[in-house]
């Protein structure tokens, strides 16, 4: 039986706050029905993406928030990462070259590589003042 989702979460941008996108990842994947592997390679991946928004979205000292949206619809589970910080396109982030010995490699793009590497599509629009990452995962 195909299982249906439609749920979301808001977040400050602050990283003491994972462990709620944890709960709420994890909350899915149960509904979902996944297997602990899948879980976990969910979780890291909007858990990358999030905090990336957390950190580098706003200015430092500015409180801000992350919405984020999941919904399954027909073999897609998406996941919608929206917030209104300043305008940032993780896409466009030349992916890590995970060939060079690490302390060749530059710092940071792990964690859209990861990302890429986990989901099956990804996303990124600028729509007014919000930023809008679209990451999805064939089921």
């Amino acid at each position: 039986m195909e299982q249906s989702i439609c749920r979301s979460i808001t977040l400050p941008n602050d990283v003491q706050a994972v462990p709620q996108l944890t709960e709420f990842v994890e909350g899915v994947c149960e509904t979902m029905d996944f297997d602990m592997g899948t879980t976990l390679k969910l979780n890291l991946a909007i858990e990358e993406a999030v905090v990336n928004v957390m950190n580098y979205a706003y200015p430092t000292g500015t409180e801000g928030f992350v919405d984020i949206e999941v919904q399954s619809e027909g073999v897609w589970l998406t996941f919608v990462i929206c917030d209104n910080g300043m305008p940032f396109d993780p896409t466009a982030a030349k992916d890590v070259d995970t060939t060079l010995p690490v302390e060749k490699r530059s710092i940071g793009g792990l964690g859209i590589f990861l990302v890429r590497q986990i989901m099956d599509s990804i996303r990124y629009e600028r729509v007014g003042e919000k930023n809008i990452l679209t990451l999805r995962k064939k089921l």
